[in-house]
């Protein structure tokens, strides 16, 4: 099975692109979404596993409830309240998000010194 992670922006994407295997494909909405941006992913992500990973701010609430409509199984990843978004997250803590999503096969765990 195909695993797609939707976050809001492309610093996003990087933070979880350190932290995940290729195969997970990343898709941004890069801000507001519209009926064209909508389809699009929606094309991208087919029949995919999706799951959501958006900022804990208005923005990033509203971009969630648009999403969760158009990909209602969709798994659903949060950060807290006053980090700066998902790019903003301590890597700990993003891990601990994608192992509760039960993501831990694809996560590229940074080496222990």
């Amino acid at each position: 099975m195909t695993i797609t992670v939707i976050v809001e922006g492309k610093n996003d994407r990087s933070k979880l692109r350190r932290l995940l295997d290729p195969e997970v494909h990343i898709l941004c909405t890069f801000g507001t979404l519209n009926s064209v941006k909508l389809e699009s992913l929606r094309k991208k992500a087919k029949h995919d596993e999706i799951y959501l990973f958006m900022d804990n701010d208005s923005s990033g609430k509203k971009i969630r409830g648009v999403l969760a409509d158009s990909f209602p199984d969709a798994h659903h990843m949060y950060t807290r309240k006053g980090y700066a978004g998902v790019e903003g997250t301590p890597d700990e803590y993003v891990i601990a998000q994608l192992e509760k999503a039960g993501l831990e096969e694809y996560i590229l765990y940074p080496p222990v010194l």
